[in-house]
């Protein structure tokens, strides 16, 4: 039978910190077999990082499994900085991490915004990538992100009460400005309320069944304001040009193998994404995850990504 578990915890036989420019400085850490098959993880958010918890979607004993965290993320620094903080820079900087460590050709395994940043790369450089694997798809286009400020209440109508809520009623017209503001104020107290604010209305929508593990970490000081002022940064001001950017440029990526796997009740990126990707890319693998929301952490979804992984064990490409 398939695997559908996650592997056993693993610690990173090598990590660093790799200067990329005058602001940022990016954590990366290698994991598994040093002359395994590579494969790199890509966290969401924008500004979520990477976790130990990720390493385990992978056999160790066959992948050679990078993760960073990314401009402003997790243990890079500074934290929930958005000065030069692109989507085209961090593309490369995934192309200095790869060439840094000697890789020629791997796999890209990203979830949500991770998927996004996944798409781009590859798209950019298909001659480096083997293979595909995304989860919870996201393509960063103004309805998706109009959805996520306005929509998701529809489904979880607290949670967004308590988000706008936070914005006093004469700026609740344009909720992304007016977090904006309070994310990057002078006050550091108000920009951490914010954050906590945004970063736990994202985690109290992200999954089909009440997680309140997701919504604490969520709240927690350093999660919360890489994610909310990294994610509030890149939906004001990185939209791709022409919006529908990714879906165009199918055709550069059409031949590498790839699998979408989606859950059927992911409130944060709607399916109607994952389900115009396919439709537009029908060369790649489509799962619909029938019991999951949009965390990568619940069972069905758990189960679908890593048997993605060892399904691309068998790959040659």
């Amino acid at each position: 039978m398939p695997r559908t578990e996650l592997f056993p915890a693993i610690e990173p036989y090598q990590r660093g910190l790799m200067r990329v420019d005058e602001v940022h400085t990016l954590y990366w850490e290698q994991c598994g077999n040093p002359d395994g098959v590579p494969i790199l993880f890509l966290h969401g958010g924008p500004g979520a990082g990477a976790s130990p918890t990720h390493r385990r979607f992978f056999d160790a004993a066959h992948y050679r499994i990078v993760l960073f965290d990314q401009r402003g993320a997790g243990r890079s620094i500074p934290l929930g900085e958005t000065r030069r903080n692109t989507t085209a820079l961090l593309i490369s900087d995934i192309e200095a991490l790869r060439r840094d460590l000697g890789i020629e050709r791997w796999y890209l395994f990203g979830g949500s915004w991770g998927s996004t940043l996944a798409l781009a790369y590859a798209q950019t450089h298909p001659e480096h990538c083997r293979g595909l694997i995304l989860r919870g798809v996201f393509l960063m286009r103004r309805w998706e992100i109009d959805w996520f400020l306005y929509r998701m209440g529809l489904f979880f109508p607290e949670a967004w009460a308590a988000f706008s809520g936070f914005i006093p009623a004469p700026e609740r017209q344009d909720l992304l400005e007016a977090y904006w503001r309070r994310l990057n104020g002078a006050d550091p107290a108000q920009r951490l309320a914010a954050a906590r604010s945004w970063s736990v209305y994202e985690g109290a929508c992200s999954s089909l069944l009440p997680n309140h593990d997701l919504i604490a970490a969520a709240a927690e000081d350093s999660h919360a304001l890489g994610l909310a002022r990294i994610e509030c940064h890149y939906f004001r001001n990185n939209l791709f040009a022409p919006e529908d950017l990714l879906l165009d440029r199918l055709d550069r990526i059409r031949r590498i193998p790839a699998a979408i796997i989606h859950g059927r009740y992911d409130v944060i990126c709607p399916i109607a994404t994952a389900d115009e990707l396919h439709r537009r890319w029908p060369e790649a693998g489509y799962q619909i995850v029938p019991d999951a929301g949009h965390s990568a952490m619940e069972p069905g979804t758990r189960a679908a990504l890593v048997a993605a992984t060892e399904r691309f064990k068998t790959d040659r490409t």
